[in-house]
């Protein structure tokens, strides 16, 4: 049998706080990798794996213990605690998921590979420079429309693969509130590129990414324990990645492949975490939309601490937070160099 693809490149990172029985289904497409989980939550908790997985598991002791001071940088009681598993990852590549999603069928009733889909839209490149009609032109049977300009068909390379979800759809609470009902039973079948300039708004419960190209960018925020917000994590990911995929010309795919997302999480708690989010980002988004890198940032490391001088002075007048989160974000670059010796700007 052939080997599963980048078995030796990939770790897959997942954040939990209960027993993952959810790995059994993946076992077909996971046992061949190693898993990176991160406990988050009361570390005295026994997290158990079932038999014949290949994992690391790190907890909240284990955080503080490896980073020391630095360890203030990563979330507590939520899901952003999981950029700690990019950050101690030897891997050239990240796939990562939450434990409450399990395998999709496609629409003739077949299990989906998520991992091997998300692998094939990494190693072939991404078109955001000129968009192609045909979605994807490196997919079998698709190819660049009349009208393409032959010099931009090579594309640059593919940073991040945002998958996607059947079921329970990635809502906001206020969403969630006036359709609790809703399920996303539509199966596109398309990948796209997201175009220069475009900003989206980056899930992080099936994504994948070169850790290579964009792995310093991949922080997921001050969350959770503490701060005045959550479930922000992914999306302050995605809006700094986009803006340095952008400047430094990589790609950003979006679209197959679908997991299938077991529940949904309250939304009367949802809005809780939420809440100064929803107001916060009418000037977060304007603010990614015009912030300018200087051509001097040649690193993703570079950009992100210019970034992060920028959230500071600009985002520091909305609210006191976004000083905090400022200096976590060059805490975690320093953290990611200090564990990464050789990937250091």
């Amino acid at each position: 049998m052939a080997s599963p693809p980048l078995k030796d490149q990939l770790d897959i990172v997942i954040p939990t706080i209960r027993n993952l029985d959810f790995l059994e289904m993946w076992r077909p497409f996971f046992e061949p990798y190693h898993l990176i989980i991160v406990q988050d939550g009361d570390p005295s908790k026994t997290i158990k794996v079932p038999a014949g997985f290949d994992y690391e598991l790190y907890n909240r002791n284990d955080i503080n213990k490896l980073l020391g001071p630095r360890a203030s940088c990563i979330s507590f009681k939520d899901s952003a605690c999981r950029c700690f598993g990019y950050m101690v990852s030897k891997k050239k590549y990240i796939f990562t998921i939450d434990d409450d999603c399990f395998v999709a069928n496609d629409p003739s009733g077949a299990k989906i590979n998520a991992l091997e889909q998300h692998i094939k839209n990494l190693l072939c490149p991404s078109t955001p420079l000129f968009f192609n009609t045909l979605y994807d032109p490196f997919r079998e049977g698709a190819d660049f429309v009349r009208g393409y300009p032959f010099s931009l068909r090579e594309g640059v390379p593919t940073a991040i693969s945002h998958g996607l979800w059947l079921n329970i759809p990635d809502y906001d609470a206020p969403t969630q509130l006036v359709k609790p009902l809703e399920r996303n039973t539509r199966y596109v079948d398309t990948v796209l590129t997201i175009p220069k300039g475009t900003l989206f708004p980056m899930c992080g419960m099936n994504l994948a990414f070169d850790r290579d190209l964009i792995g310093p960018a991949m922080y997921f925020g001050l969350m959770g324990d503490g701060q005045p917000i959550g479930r922000y994590d992914d999306m302050w990911a995605g809006w700094c990645c986009k803006v340095i995929c952008d400047h430094l010309g990589l790609g950003i795919k979006t679209g197959l492949p679908y997991i299938y997302h077991s529940k949904a999480s309250n939304p009367f708690v949802n809005l809780r975490k939420e809440y100064k989010g929803i107001f916060w980002q009418e000037d977060i988004i304007p603010f990614f939309q015009s912030l300018v890198l200087p051509k001097e940032c040649t690193t993703v490391q570079k950009c992100y601490i210019e970034m992060s001088k920028q959230v500071k002075e600009k985002l520091g007048k909305i609210d006191p937070y976004f000083e905090k989160l400022a200096d976590a974000m060059v805490t975690w670059i320093e953290a990611w160099d200090e564990l990464n010796p050789t990937k250091a700007s």
